[in-house]
């Protein structure tokens, strides 16, 4: 009994450790970024590849040109994104063809990818014009966090939809989010006929997020998973849980959507004024 309480002590004493470790990893790199902001000193640039002309860029502070914007971030994705953008194309195509009021653009954001991840993206534009599938180059490896951000920034939609390259979650599950966030508007905003009289109202102006989450396939994850990998997992999601709250069960889900004022208030620093 007693070998058993050592262990046992030994395994809390580990756990604490390492989300002592993380959360400062995470305090340091958040203080970090407040207050040093040279990552986001380069200016995006969008090319036609037909033209060969720069686009003017916009950003996240201008009024919104497309109902939805899809962003994702890519890196080495040479052979999963072709896959991904052929499933979420084709879903924005006949969606639109449908819903003449629906209009779309992808963003891909290449996070320096060494591979042919930029070869490949630029097929995209080239078949369905920089209007409705634009890129980011970011020219060196940032992190995932620092591509989906810039996406967000330049971003024209209405609603921002972030997704992974690797088709991980059905494009059509967007509606889900998307259906959550005009429920929550008319919930919470009164979004009824007084606002959809006003032609000046946009859901955009409001600001809500709606997160994607997997949290239900958890025991079945935890099955196949090897037990280390459980164990960083819960230790990692014990740190979360301290600093974002208990609200949110899968935090890590790269299947989140965001109005355009949401965006404007999580992924730009008020302190920072816009560049032109």
């Amino acid at each position: 009994m007693g070998l058993l309480w050592t262990i046992a002590e030994v395994l809390v004493a580990l756990i604490l450790i390492i989300a002592s470790f993380l959360l400062t990893a995470i305090v340091s790199e958040a203080y970090r970024r407040r207050h040093n902001n040279t990552h986001v000193d380069d200016h995006a640039i969008f090319e036609d590849p037909n033209s060969l002309k720069q686009v003017p860029c916009p950003h996240i502070h201008d009024p919104a040109e497309k109902y939805l914007s899809l962003v994702i971030p890519a890196f080495n994705e040479e052979y999963r994104l072709p896959g991904a953008l052929d499933e979420t194309i084709n879903y924005l195509q006949q969606r639109a063809a449908k819903d003449k009021s629906f209009t779309y653009e992808v963003v891909i954001v290449d996070d320096g990818s060494a591979d042919a991840t930029k070869r490949v993206a630029f097929d995209f534009v080239k078949k369905y014009t920089v209007d409705n599938v634009r890129i980011i180059l970011l020219g060196r490896n940032h992190g995932k966090g620092e591509a989906i951000r810039k996406g967000m920034l330049h971003s024209r939609g209405e609603l921002l939809l972030m997704l992974d390259a690797d088709g991980a979650t059905k494009v059509t599950d967007l509606e889900k989010l998307e259906n959550q966030i005009h429920a929550a508007a008319t919930k919470e905003f009164c979004l009824g006929e007084s606002a959809a009289s006003d032609s000046s109202f946009r859901i955009s102006d409001i600001p809500l997020a709606a997160f994607g989450s997997r949290a239900h396939l958890e025991e079945k994850a935890l099955a196949t998973r090897k037990w280390y990998r459980n164990f960083l997992m819960k230790g990692f999601h014990l740190v979360v849980l301290l600093t974002a709250g208990s609200g949110i069960r899968d935090t890590q889900c790269g299947f989140k959507m965001f109005t355009r004022a949401a965006a404007r208030k999580l992924f730009t620093n008020i302190r920072l004024k816009r560049q032109v």
